[in-house]
């Protein structure tokens, strides 16, 4: 049982980077809470569900159109949002009340549009039988979209150490006022990171009804929790980070519902707590010293 735990710990864990990625990178670059993030896979996963049912289309090609449509939406989005934020006086906590209010809009019409009956996609989809690991048997579904999140991990990594882009967004990231002083197109770098921020959310919702079961309008507030103990565990800000976070969640959540499932639930809200009293600065961050 403890391998099995271990092992299928270790393949959310390659999901739950996904669906933290794409929030820390953001947060990193533009320093705003994106409490939209859970509602934006959320589209993606009802894309990829009417996608499937409507055209028979496979999870993996919906993957790829939700990653380009989404991008196409973060662009102007951010122009129509993020510049503005960034003038006021308290950004974060202005971003925190816009993108709730974004979330709850998308929900809302959403549930509208759709109602309120879980959505879900056959297994089967992405293979007829499990596959064994280790001695374990594991659904070869949950082993495909760990592998998917697995180069998706692989190409944000690529884009921010093995391109010029990637370079400029690192560089902001470091300092804002810093990166506008030396001549970058700060707008343009953030821009491009904001969408990709949700493109990457969109596709971890494709394959949210596969990983997680099924999936509902409602369920974007349980994914932001999620996804902001991912990220503060692997330190918020650091996108790469967000791997260990990732890691560290999916073990803890698969070893919680194997001894103690009753406890499952709290996991998120256990690890948040845990970390901000004992290293608020995640588990790669660097202490600040106070004056």
């Amino acid at each position: 049982m403890l391998i099995g735990a271990v092992l299928s710990g270790l393949i959310f864990g390659l999901y739950f980077t996904l669906v933290g990625l794409g929030l820390n990178l953001v947060f990193g670059v533009m320093r705003i809470v994106n409490l939209a993030h859970g509602d934006f896979l959320m589209l993606g996963a009802f894309a990829a569900f009417w996608a499937f049912h409507l055209f028979g289309l496979h999870p993996l090609v919906a993957a790829a159109a939700v990653l380009v449509v989404f991008v196409v939406i973060g662009l102007p989005l951010y122009y129509l949002v993020v510049p503005r934020l960034q003038q006021a006086r308290d950004a974060e906590m202005l971003s925190i009340i816009l993108f709730f209010g974004l979330a709850q809009m998308i929900e809302a019409a959403t549930t509208i549009a759709f109602g309120t009956s879980e959505r879900s996609i056959p297994g089967r989809v992405l293979g007829t039988g499990p596959v064994m690991l280790l001695g374990q048997r594991l659904p070869s579904a949950w082993v495909f979209g760990a592998a998917v999140s697995a180069v998706a991990v692989a190409g944000v990594y690529l884009y921010l150490y093995q391109t010029r882009l990637g370079r400029l967004t690192r560089a902001v990231m470091v300092s804002r006022d810093e990166a506008l002083a030396t001549g970058i197109d700060v707008h343009r770098v953030s821009a491009i990171a904001f969408g990709i921020g949700i493109g990457l959310a969109g596709i971890a919702g494709v394959f949210a009804p596969f990983m997680l079961g099924s999936v509902t309008p409602a369920i974007g507030p349980e994914i932001n929790v999620a996804a902001f103990a991912v990220i503060v565990v692997g330190t918020l800000g650091n996108p790469l980070g967000t791997v260990l976070g990732g890691i560290v969640y999916g073990v803890s959540l698969m070893l919680m519902q194997t001894y103690l499932s009753s406890w499952a639930n709290l996991l998120p809200n256990l690890l948040l707590i845990a970390v901000l009293l004992t290293r608020p600065e995640g588990l790669l961050g660097r202490k600040v010293r106070r004056a």
